[in-house]
C-alpha cells in the first residue's frame, strides 16, 4: 500500500509540470488578440496579431535548446533537480507576464520583455515534457510503462483545457474594456498558483533515485555528443516518429478550430465546443490505450495509430468539411482516436531506445526538433496548402504523409519489448 501511494505521488509530480507548461502556452494563444493590442499597437490589427504569434513561434524555436540544457542537467545531475528547475523556469516568466507593463507605459521595452519571457518559457517546455516522461518511465514497473508514461501527455492536454477554461471564464465574467485593461493579466497570475502547487508537489515527491541505475560521474562525458555519435539510429527514428506527433496534434486540436470556422462555416463557439469535447475524449483515451499497449504490443498499436492516420486522414477531413455538426464531431473524433492509439505508446517506446546515461538528452532532442519544425508550423503549412492547391481538404495530405512516414519507420524497427532495457540500446552498426 505504501509503495503504491509513493508511486502515485511520483506520477502526480511527473505530470503536474506538464499541466503548468501547457496551461501557460494555451493562455497566451487564447488571449493573443488582447496581447497584440497591449504590446504591439499598430493601425493594422492583423500586423499586431502576426507580431504576437511571431513571439509565440519563437517559444517553439527555443524548445530544442531547452532540450539540450535541461537534458544535460537531467542526465548529469539527476531527474528530480531538472524537473524542479523546469517548473521554476516556466512559473517565474508566467508570473512576470502578469505584471509586465504594456507598450503605452514603457514603449519598445514592453514587446522586448515579452519576447524574452516567452523565450524562457520555450526553454522550459523543451525539457519539461520529455524530462517528466523519462522520469515516469524510470519509476514505472516494466509491464506498466506505456500506461504510466502516457500520463505525461494527459497532464499536457489537461493544461490546455485548463487554459481554455480560465480564458473562457475571464472573457465571460469581464467586460471587453476591463479585459483589455487589466483582466487579461488574471489568467497569467493564476499560473503562479499552478506553478507553486507544482513546485511543492515535486519537492515533496523528490526521488532519491537510489533504486535506479546510477548516472555516470565522468565529468568529461557530454550526453549530446554521446547521443549523436553512438545512438544515431535511435535519434533519427525518434525524430521521424515525432513528425506525426507534431503535425497530428497541432492540426487536429489547434488548427481545426480555425478550419471549422473558415471552411465548415461553424460559429467560433461551436467550433471550440466541438474541439474541447474531442480533446477531452482524447485525454481520457490516452491512459486506456497505454494500458492496452502494456497488455498487448506497443508496436502493434503504433502501427494501428499511424496506419489509421494514413488511411482515414482524407475521409475524416471530408467529414470535417461538412456543415452538419454531427459529421464534424465524427470527423474530429475519428482523428482523435487514431492519434491516441499512436501517441499513448509512442513515448515509452522511443524512450526505451536510449540508455539511462543519455536517455533524457536523446529523447528530448528527438522529440523537440520535429515539434519545433512541424508542430508550431502545421497551421501555417495547412493554410499555405489550401491557398496553393485551392483544395480545402489539402491539410489531410500533410497529415497522411506524416502517418505514412511513421508507419514505415515503426514497421522497420524492432519490437518495443526487445528494446526495453534500462542500460541496453540498439546502437548504430558502426558503433557496437
Amino acid at each position: 500500500m505504501g509503495a503504491g501511494k509513493t508511486r502515485t505521488g511520483k506520477i502526480v509530480a511527473g505530470t503536474v509540470g506538464n499541466t503548468l507548461e501547457w496551461y501557460d502556452f494555451a493562455i497566451y494563444g487564447y488571449l493573443a488578440p488582447i496581447i497584440a493590442h497591449q504590446f504591439f499597437p499598430n493601425s493594422d490589427p492583423t500586423v499586431s496579431l502576426i507580431s504576437t504569434f511571431g513571439v509565440f513561434a519563437a517559444g517553439f524555436l527555443m524548445r530544442p535548446i531547452g532540450s539540450l540544457l535541461l537534458g544535460h542537467v537531467a542526465d548529469r545531475v539527476g531527474r528530480s533537480r531538472a524537473l524542479l528547475l523546469s517548473v521554476a523556469m516556466m512559473a517565474i516568466p508566467t508570473t512576470l507576464m502578469a505584471f509586465l507593463p504594456n507598450y503605452d507605459t514603457i514603449g519598445i521595452a514592453a514587446p522586448i520583455a515579452l519576447t524574452v519571457l516567452r523565450l524562457l518559457q520555450g526553454l522550459s517546455v523543451g525539457g519539461e515534457y520529455t524530462g517528466s516522461s523519462v522520469y515516469l518511465y524510470e519509476i514505472a514497473p516494466e509491464k506498466r510503462r506505456c500506461f504510466i508514461v502516457s500520463w505525461a501527455m494527459v497532464g499536457a492536454v489537461f493544461g490546455i483545457l485548463l487554459g481554455s477554461g480560465v480564458a473562457a471564464l475571464a472573457t465571460s465574467l469581464l467586460s471587453a474594456d476591463d479585459l483589455a485593461v487589466w483582466g487579461w493579466r488574471i489568467p497569467f497570475a493564476f499560473g503562479l498558483l499552478v506553478g507553486l502547487t507544482g513546485f511543492m508537489i515535486r519537492s515533496g515527491n523528490r526521488a532519491d533515485e537510489s533504486d535506479l541505475p546510477p548516472l555516470p560521474n565522468d565529468p568529461l562525458s557530454t550526453p549530446v555528443r554521446e547521443v549523436v555519435r553512438n545512438h544515431k539510429v535511435a535519434l533519427l527514428r525518434t525524430i521521424a516518429c515525432n513528425v506525426l506527433n507534431g503535425t497530428g496534434f497541432y492540426l487536429v486540436f489547434v488548427y481545426l478550430a480555425t478550419y471549422l470556422v473558415d471552411y465548415s462555416k461553424l460559429t467560433e463557439g461551436g467550433a471550440l465546443t466541438i474541439n474541447t469535447g474531442d480533446m477531452i475524449v482524447f485525454m481520457l483515451l490516452l491512459p486506456a490505450v497505454g494500458y492496452l499497449a502494456d497488455r498487448t504490443s506497443p508496436k502493434a498499436l503504433l502501427l494501428i495509430g499511424s496506419g489509421g492516420v494514413a488511411l482515414l486522414g482524407w475521409p475524416m477531413f471530408w467529414l470535417l468539411h461538412h456543415q452538419d455538426p454531427v459529421m464534424v464531431i465524427l470527423g474530429q473524433l475519428g482523428l482523435a482516436v487514431v492519434l491516441a492509439f499512436y501517441l499513448a505508446p509512442l513515448m515509452a517506446t522511443m524512450i526505451a531506445q536510449f540508455p539511462r546515461s543519455v536517455r533524457v538528452t536523446g529523447y528530448s532532442i528527438g522529440y523537440n526538433i520535429p515539434l519545433a519544425l512541424f508542430g508550431g508550423t502545421s497551421p501555417l503549412v495547412a493554410t499555405y496548402l489550401i491557398d496553393e492547391t485551392h483544395l480545402q481538404l489539402a491539410p489531410a495530405l500533410y497529415l497522411i504523409a506524416a502517418g505514412i512516414l511513421a508507419f514505415i519507420v515503426i514497421w522497420l524497427m524492432p519490437d518495443g519489448r526487445k528494446m526495453d532495457d534500462a542500460e541496453t540500446v540498439i546502437a548504430d552498426p558502426a558503433h557496437p
